[in-house]
């Protein structure tokens, strides 16, 4: 649309810029680019052929059955197996009737926002963010506050503070392996900030798409194990089986539930039915558990591959934050370093990664920068950080 038609888009829009990442996945997206840029999942361990297998059976056992609409809520099969799991692996009991399924958890966002914000509503987001969630929320132009993290997890004292002073309407929190920092709640920090917001009238949603992803330490709890009452979960199957299919979900309390359906119905009827069919049938017929070995041989040996030439080519005074799995290392500049700047310099040098500007709110740290080990070999992320590395040193003449 040209510049004399703006006026007729809505305020909205025009408040809510591209996604940055995007963007950047645009001019980085070259053969000759080594890219820890995006956050995509590495496409050589996708189950192909259990897919098609999967995809065979659907459509011999439903004819055409599978090919029609279907329910608002998703299929109910599905469903079930995602209860089951939760059970299985988190201790956690959850109904089918309370699973929504979605288009990934990006639609999530938007159909919890659709159906609990107004204009000028107050939300906390951590600090750094993920990006999506914060573009996402952003359309329906709430007042978002922020907590920073670290290592060990959400600033309590600084939630404490901010739930004092507002009234929001929830708190969105990644607490494992979280984007971009890689970092995840230690079990005191999941009591502590849990135990905070109980006293408050507020929720908590625990967005979880990389929560299978770990390589060591030990499973923490949920927040929904600590604060049931309070709590929204959010799953997808993107990271963990495949991600064109677009299958997220949405675990809500039954009041809100109904708000949901309604706001979906307006969205898009329903999820795609026969990926929903085909997920199921893939989930019954193999052992996501075994596939999941598989990921993480890969993507821990690529992180340790990372981590292991940061330390060799990153010049002192660069930090890394601590991950124990998912997808991500977030780095830390020296003071008064512009990731920014240091982009176009790595861009020079064919190598390319995420500027930790687009995840904060409000003032970023200029000296962030995000990188995923995923889609790349452990030869080619040694060769991508010592250019990386010279560029850095290069900054810091």
């Amino acid at each position: 649309m040209s510049e004399k038609n703006s006026h007729l888009l809505s305020n909205r829009i025009k408040s809510v810029p591209k996604s940055f990442i995007r963007e950047i996945l645009k001019v980085s997206n070259h053969s000759d680019i080594i890219s820890f840029a995006g956050g995509l999942p590495n496409a050589s361990l996708f189950p192909v052929s259990d897919i098609a297998q999967a995809s065979a059976k659907v459509l011999e056992q439903n004819g055409a059955k599978a090919l029609q609409y279907s329910n608002t809520e998703g299929d109910l099969s599905l469903r079930n197996l995602i209860a089951q799991r939760y059970k299985e692996k988190q201790g956690i009991d959850v109904s089918p009737e309370s699973i929504l399924i979605t288009n990934g958890s990006q639609q999530a966002f938007d159909l919890i926002a659709k159906a609990l914000l107004n204009e000028g509503d107050d939300i906390i987001i951590e600090n750094p963010g993920y990006l999506g969630a914060i573009q996402s929320f952003s359309l329906y132009q709430p007042n978002m506050l922020t907590v920073e993290v670290n290592d060990n997890g959400m600033d309590v004292a600084q939630l404490e503070n901010v739930l004092q002073s507002s009234k929001p309407k929830f708190v969105y929190a990644v607490p494992n392996f979280q984007n971009p920092t890689g970092i995840s709640y230690s079990q005191e920090n999941r009591e502590a900030v849990a135990a905070t917001i109980d006293k408050y009238d507020t929720l908590l949603i625990q967005d979880d798409p990389y929560g299978e992803l770990r390589f060591s330490g030990e499973e923490k709890e949920s927040f929904y194990s600590l604060i049931p009452d309070r709590t929204i979960m959010l799953g997808t199957f993107s990271k963990v089986v495949v991600p064109s299919f677009r299958i997220g979900w949405i675990v809500a309390p039954e009041w809100l539930m109904d708000s949901l359906i309604i706001a979906k119905q307006a969205s898009d009827l329903h999820t795609n039915y026969f990926s929903q069919l085909v997920m199921s049938q893939y989930l019954t017929d193999n052992s996501v558990d075994e596939h999941l070995e598989t990921i993480i041989g890969l993507y821990s040996k690529q992180r340790d591959a990372m981590l292991s030439a940061i330390e060799e080519y990153f010049p002192e005074g660069v930090t890394t934050a601590t991950s124990d799995g998912g997808m991500f290392l977030w780095v830390t500049l020296p003071e008064g370093m512009s990731s920014m700047e240091l982009f176009d310099d790595a861009l020079e040098s064919k190598v390319a990664f995420v500027p930790g500007h687009p995840f904060y709110v409000g003032e970023p740290k200029e000296n962030t920068m995000r990188l995923s080990y995923v889609t790349v070999d452990s030869e080619t992320i040694r060769e991508g950080i010592k250019r990386l590395g010279k560029c850095i040193k290069n900054k810091m003449q």
